[in-house]
């Protein structure tokens, strides 16, 4: 991993590619959704700052846990503007996250025990499939043919 100088109080995009491991295409799209910000030079090139590194490492650590970016665009603004996420802040955003992705395991946990049933009935039922219409709730609730999967509201 390149280092860069302390003296160095902003970063290029390459730079900030090359510290931080996202590619140049993600950094911008991670910009332009406002997780992240930069400055433009007289040149139009942008220049992040050094604290963006903890900011992209931040995004990219809620991503791998399957936190979609709008969750973590609403929890990076509640930190102050320009600060750098702290453990602190890393634990006390996480938290909120927990029980979305305790669903989400318990929701892929049932998707593997069935797997097996579904792969093996060949029923293709909309009644009775228990991964795509679990106890037939859709058929409660709906009327046509509807196969969406449904996220708990908080």
């Amino acid at each position: 991993m390149p280092s860069i100088p302390e003296k160095v109080h902003e970063l290029t995009v390459g730079q900030l590619a090359a510290r931080s491991g996202a590619a140049v295409s993600a950094l911008h799209f991670y910009e332009a959704k406002g997780l992240i910000s930069s400055r433009r030079t007289a040149g139009n090139q942008r220049r992040y700052s050094r604290d963006t590194l903890r900011r992209v490492a931040f995004v990219r650590a809620a991503q791998r846990v399957g936190i979609p970016l709008a969750t973590i665009r609403e929890a990076l603004a509640e930190l102050p503007e320009e600060r750098t996420p702290t453990r602190e802040d890393w634990a006390r955003l996480s938290e909120k996250w927990r029980s979305e992705l305790d669903e989400r395991i318990r929701q892929l946990n049932r998707l593997r025990d069935h797997l097996t049933d579904c792969i093996g009935c060949g029923c293709l039922s909309l009644d009775s499939c228990v991964l795509s219409n679990p106890d037939d709730t859709f058929g409660d609730r709906l009327t046509g043919s509807r196969l969406m999967v449904e996220r708990a509201r908080p």
